[in-house]
């Protein structure tokens, strides 16, 4: 008999939003689950979010503070999808208190946040997962395997790009994620953080690196109230970016790969252009988010003139079957969102993690201070 598990959410923004409905899929998809979840309480300390959310979803409770979870017998399992600034306290207290962990990443500020947070959970015994969602994309599932197995060869020299405009505009607000004490490292923990799990997911364990970053828009005005998404605040008082506009990378893979990552979230004229061109010593293969079921693969032995191919992944790659017939039929953000949330209830109902964990969190966390220390010395640093 399915077991019923009590889930919260904490934060409640447009993630929270995505993991609620994910939450609310995720039997629709993956009806062997052995537990439902069941949308207990919703948490947000702005006035009227969490009411809203209730009345919007179903939950059973709304709170403005998220502590009230703590103690809340009828909640076994919550999602932080509250600021990074907010991580660490909420991940470790959530953690101590017995509760499963479906948190987004960075997870916390630092390394040494995500370390805390980790710490807290295996220390409590709870099952975690991070908000690395572009490793689920079935096309991405397809495109590790075929470099596991070889079809390209050695692996030599890969590009990974993530590229938004998300704050193009010179009227974004300065809202948290601008400012270094509440939204940490900028792009590098918004946006660079997905590429670096991208790169340990697909090619292994990275060596040494070397980064640059740069802020394109200096000064932003400050909202008047409180801010969900990327709201404009055209006229208010000006304050300064804190924060990484841009970053880019070199990385020395310990497989001997060389690797290009960028991040950008004013890139203009660019939405959601993230993805990865991966060459090895006898092919490639490339994807790009926009085009999400699609691989671009040239693996025929040719070296030389050698063709590429556009390949339409289907049922057989990671989880498209539990979404789509056959190939060519289109899956989205939100899909990704639920098979995490599979992975996530999957883990508490059999006791194994499944999906990224907080170790996958610290690993990328590690990197993007490396890439700070080396910013600041002009230097490699090695992980």
């Amino acid at each position: 008999m399915r077991q019923t598990l009590g889930v919260a959410v904490a934060g409640f923004g447009w993630m929270g939003r995505v993991h609620t409905r994910a939450y609310l899929r995720v039997l629709h998809h993956f009806p062997d689950l052995g537990v439902r979840p069941e949308l207990i309480a919703a948490a947000d300390e702005v006035p009227g979010r969490a009411e809203e959310a209730a009345d919007q979803y179903g939950f059973a409770t709304a709170t403005r503070d998220w502590r009230e979870l703590l103690a809340d017998p009828d909640v076994h399992a919550v999602s932080v999808t509250a600021p990074n600034f907010l991580h660490r306290e909420m991940g470790v207290a959530l953690t101590r208190a017995g509760k499963h962990l479906w948190i987004e990443k960075p997870v916390g500020l630092t390394a040494e946040d995500a370390r805390a947070v980790a710490q807290a959970a295996q220390e409590s015994g709870v099952q975690a997962t991070v908000g690395f969602n572009y490793r689920h994309a079935p096309a991405v599932a397809a495109a590790r395997e075929l470099i596991a197995a070889g079809e390209i060869g050695a692996v030599t020299h890969a590009a990974f790009r993530l590229f938004s405009d998300y704050a193009a505009h010179p009227d974004g607000a300065l809202s948290w994620r601008f400012e270094r004490a509440r939204g940490g490292s900028g792009v590098l923990g918004d946006l660079a953080s997905h590429g670096v799990d991208l790169v340990r997911h697909l090619l292994g364990d990275i060596g040494s690196l070397i980064a640059d970053t740069a802020v394109f828009l200096p000064q932003r005005a400050r909202p008047a109230g409180a801010t969900a998404g990327h709201t404009r605040a055209a006229g208010g008082e000006l304050g300064r970016v804190e924060n990484e506009d841009y970053v880019s990378a070199q990385l020395r893979m310990a497989s001997g790969a060389r690797v290009v990552l960028e991040a950008s979230r004013v890139a203009v004229g660019d939405q959601n252009a993230y993805g990865f061109e991966v060459h090895g010593t006898r092919g490639a293969v490339a994807w790009d988010f926009r085009r999400m079921g699609e691989l671009r693969v040239s693996a025929a032995g040719d070296y030389q003139d050698q063709p590429t191919q556009t390949v339409q992944v289907g049922p057989g790659a990671g989880e498209c079957a539990a979404f789509q017939p056959g190939a060519g039929t289109a899956m989205g953000y939100d899909d990704l969102k639920v098979i995490e949330a599979w992975h996530f209830l999957r883990s508490i109902a059999e006791g194994k993690a499944y999906g990224p964990t907080l170790d996958d969190a610290v690993r990328s966390a590690v990197a993007l201070d490396a890439m700070a220390a080396s910013v600041r010395s002009g230097a490699w640093v090695t992980l």
